[in-house]
């Protein structure tokens, strides 16, 4: 008598690049969708704010980009990728908190221009996401056009000045909605306009604007886009 034992696959690991600007939902969607599909997750975002927060605490005039290039190859910045708890840590110092200060928003555009800054950083995303057996979401603005152009799936999420603003007010207690509009088109326009790998769509991203959208409905459509992509590896 012989007895059949069924072997289920494991999932086809993917790489999935989420881009898009600030109060779009990246962050609360990259991390979802990760837990969910049992991925790692990376917020490429933290590690510019990290190495912007180590920049102003070490005295480094991040408005000289000669002083910040020479500087950028000198903090030591370490991700976790556990989509439940991120972490990240400088120079062995958590820094999951001082790196979401008004101050480090502030500077984190003209850091991130930095070639040699991009440089440094795009190579620690590389090794992550090579690293990550099971797969990896990776959120940022650049990943699918410049981090990992080969990524299995590329998103771009987008969404009205409006409702982006009204979002990230709703983060910040006290917050000012005029004012916060005003710095996140700032923002996108300091992005999207720097010569060293600009926020972009990539030619082949799914382009999934959230502006109507609740988070749920979001993350249930990027949650689909990569069960497909699973399903065709």
């Amino acid at each position: 008598m012989s007895t059949t034992v069924e072997t289920r696959t494991a999932p086809a690991a993917v790489i999935v690049a989420i881009d898009g600007p600030s109060g779009t939902g990246k962050s609360s969607t990259s991390k979802a969708v990760a837990a969910q599909l049992g991925l790692s997750y990376l917020d490429t975002g933290a590690q510019y704010r990290a190495i912007t927060w180590w920049m102003l605490n070490n005295d480094i005039d991040v408005q000289d980009a000669m002083e910040v290039a020479t500087a950028a190859a000198k903090p030591v910045i370490v991700s976790g990728t556990d989509p439940a708890a991120p972490t990240i840590t400088v120079d062995g110092e958590d820094a999951s908190g001082p790196i979401r200060t008004q101050e480090v928003t502030s500077k984190v555009s003209a850091v991130s221009a930095v070639p040699e800054v991009r440089t440094r950083i795009t190579e620690l995303q590389r090794t992550i996401a090579a690293a990550a057996e099971r797969g990896i979401v990776v959120e940022g603005r650049d990943i699918g056009t410049t981090v990992l152009p080969d990524a299995d799936l590329k998103i771009f999420l987008t969404a009205s000045p409006e409702a982006r603003a009204a979002r990230r007010s709703g983060e910040v207690k006290g917050s000012d909605l005029a004012a916060t509009k005003e710095a996140l088109i700032k923002r996108d326009a300091a992005d999207s306009g720097r010569r060293t790998s600009p926020l972009a769509k990539a030619d082949d991203a799914v382009e999934v604007d959230t502006t109507e959208l609740t988070l749920q409905q979001v993350i249930e459509c990027v949650v689909t886009l990569v069960e497909e992509k699973r399903a065709t590896k």
